[in-house]
């Protein structure tokens, strides 16, 4: 018995104010005078930062274009047409004319998106090597088997990069050219493909395995690339910094979408004459078609943008703050409506006693 209350005692907290609880504290209590003005500030505040949001997204410029190719809709429907059924697609080329009736206000992005593709499959979405894809060397002979079936080739040989997102790589590309005076000939427009990973992806999360005597190619020596692939990974670019792992358009490829409809950024328009935006003329996009999306019945699109303080187009959020705004503005006048309703019936029976 003595032992026990020994024990009990050895396990107690201390007797302080602050591990018994005894702290002052202070609760807040809640009138009607402060809450509906809360409600209603609140409301206010929800409603013009909404406003702000919505306009300024209205405000963002946009020119879309679908390429996919379905009959009728363009050149771009002999590519789709030449790569229905046959893996991989035969190399194809399209284009697309437009006209700009006004200077088109930059920084100008270019983005391309596909629809009804659904990165957010949880077998699709962790069929990855991280430290594969971090230039870790033993990864990059022995992959994860979350990278199945995209883990070895046919002859056995370790697949670099592994798995059923990296063999799904965007591998469409575009080209930008400006018609400045009718019947005039067509300048390229400089797109700037530097800079569109995600600042942590490409610095931090991905990197290339140690070179082989000062050699890329080397370092892969005994991989083979996903089968999708037309050139090994250590080919995506004729850049050092960036080819491999680190290559721009793998490393935006590999953070996955979570909705089945995405964009994803492919370059920038902010060198040479085309630094503040695109002047008004007719501009030819050259597409180079490779990517099938007829299987799934997807669609692929092309997207020029500019931008504003709050980002790209997504009126969302600014339809979401008010809705909030909204709610809490009707929420406070009902508190009202039943707090004067309340307060007579109490002043009445106050009366009556």
């Amino acid at each position: 018995m003595t032992w026990s209350a020994t024990a009990r005692g050895a396990h107690q907290p201390d007797n302080t104010a602050f591990t018994q609880q005894r702290l002052p504290a202070w609760q807040p209590l809640l009138s009607a005078s402060i809450t509906l003005p809360l409600f209603f500030c609140a409301g206010l505040a929800f409603i013009g930062l909404g406003l702000g949001l919505y306009y300024s997204s209205n405000g963002i410029k946009e020119l879309e274009y679908d390429y996919t190719g379905d009959p009728g809709t363009g050149n771009c429907s002999v590519c789709a047409a030449a790569g229905q059924g046959r893996a991989p697609p035969p190399r194809c080329s399209c284009a697309w004319y437009f006209s700009l009736p006004e200077f088109f206000q930059g920084p100008v992005y270019l983005y391309y998106e596909l629809t009804n593709f659904y990165q957010n499959n949880r077998r699709y979405g962790v069929s990855r090597d991280d430290a594969q894809l971090s230039g870790l060397q033993s990864a990059l002979h022995h992959p994860v088997n979350d990278c199945y079936p995209y883990q070895y080739s046919a002859a056995g040989l370790p697949i670099a990069p592994c798995g059923a997102i990296a063999n799904s790589l965007f591998n469409d590309s575009f080209s930008l050219w400006h018609q400045r005076l009718p019947g005039g000939p067509y300048v390229e427009v400089p797109l700037d493909r530097t800079g569109i990973a995600w600042w942590t992806d490409y610095h931090v999360k991905f990197r290339n395995p140690p070179l082989v005597n000062g050699s890329l190619a080397l370092a892969f020596l005994g991989t083979a690339p996903p089968p999708s692939w037309h050139r090994p990974v250590y080919e995506l670019s004729p850049d050092p910094n960036n080819t491999g792992f680190i290559n721009q358009d793998f490393v935006v490829w590999m953070r996955t979408a979570a909705l089945p409809t995405f964009r994803k950024l492919y370059a920038r328009i902010r060198q040479g004459n085309y630094s503040a935006g695109l002047p008004r003329g007719t501009y030819r996009v050259n597409i180079t078609y490779n990517y099938p999306v007829r299987v799934f019945g997807g669609h692929k699109l092309i997207n020029f943008s500019s931008i504003s303080w709050m980002g790209g187009k997504n009126p969302f959020l600014g339809i979401a703050y008010l809705v909030v705004g909204s709610l809490c503005i009707l929420t406070g006048f009902v508190m009202l409506v039943v707090y004067i309703r309340y307060q007579d019936q109490n002043d009445d029976d106050e009366d009556d006693e």
